[in-house]
């Protein structure tokens, strides 16, 4: 059940995210030109609504850089790693299909090949791969940081946060949705602020097999900075939280 729950938790999550994208970018499309707001909370409403879905049958991860943070500090068994990350890939993957579907007249009439790939996935505005490696480590450590400090300030001190328990109903899959949209607003710009490899690899995979007019390439030479800078921010994040002493 906890596959199945990454799998549909990340399948909402691209739907609803990589849809506020293609509903400001696409040609024709009554969201177009709503700008960097409409696609930020956008997305932070996306992670919320996905939290809330699943969160109570598998603690809602969906992004490997979660996952693996967690696993990091001993808050998720490693034997459970592969299989939450496949699962969030496929998700990951499967809601980008069903993006392109829902705007099935709008890649024709959209002549930016660009922003046909923005839909799906992040790209920098200014291409320096130390500086855009670092930017997504950043963001995602401040996104694995601040999901922690949300579950430690439901838990009673010393206690270990069930992500199941605290994301399966209340305010906090709103607050982490919040937590989203503020990394978008302040750290975003530079990259898009994949933080998630599943969010970035999984539509991208989905690009290059999509018979999209016009799309051009996938940009395969960056695909590897959204992927492996999330992990290395995810665990930053979560092992500062525990060296902190914030976990208890």
């Amino acid at each position: 059940m906890v596959y199945i729950a990454e799998f549909v938790g990340t399948a909402i999550l691209t739907l609803l995210g990589c849809g506020v994208v293609a509903g400001v970018l696409l040609a024709k499309s009554k969201a177009h030109a709503g700008g960097w707001i409409v696609i930020t909370f956008g997305w932070g409403m996306a992670v919320a609504m996905a939290v809330y879905t699943v969160g109570q049958y598998s603690g809602a991860h969906i992004n490997p850089a979660v996952t693996i943070g967690l696993a990091s500090i001993g808050d998720l068994d490693l034997k459970l790693v592969p299989g939450y990350i496949a699962a969030q890939l496929a998700g990951g993957f499967f809601g980008a299909v069903l993006v392109y579907l829902a705007y099935i007249n709008h890649w024709k009439v959209t002549d930016d090949a660009g922003a046909k790939l923005g839909v799906f996935s992040t790209a920098p505005e200014v291409r320096n791969i130390p500086a855009n490696f670092g930017t997504e480590v950043i963001g995602t450590a401040m996104l694995v940081f601040g999901v922690l400090g949300i579950g430690s300030n439901v838990n009673p001190v010393g206690k270990e946060t069930d992500l199941a328990l605290l994301f399966s109903s209340g305010i906090a899959p709103l607050l982490v949705g919040l937590l989203v949209f503020a990394i978008g607003l302040s750290l975003g710009g530079p990259t898009g602020y994949a933080i998630n490899p599943a969010r970035d690899l999984g539509p991208r995979i989905a690009h290059a097999l999509l018979p999209i007019p016009g799309k051009g390439g996938s940009d395969w030479s960056y695909a590897w900075v959204p992927v492996v800078a999330p992990i290395v921010g995810g665990v930053i994040g979560a092992q500062a939280f525990t060296l902190l002493g914030f976990g208890g």
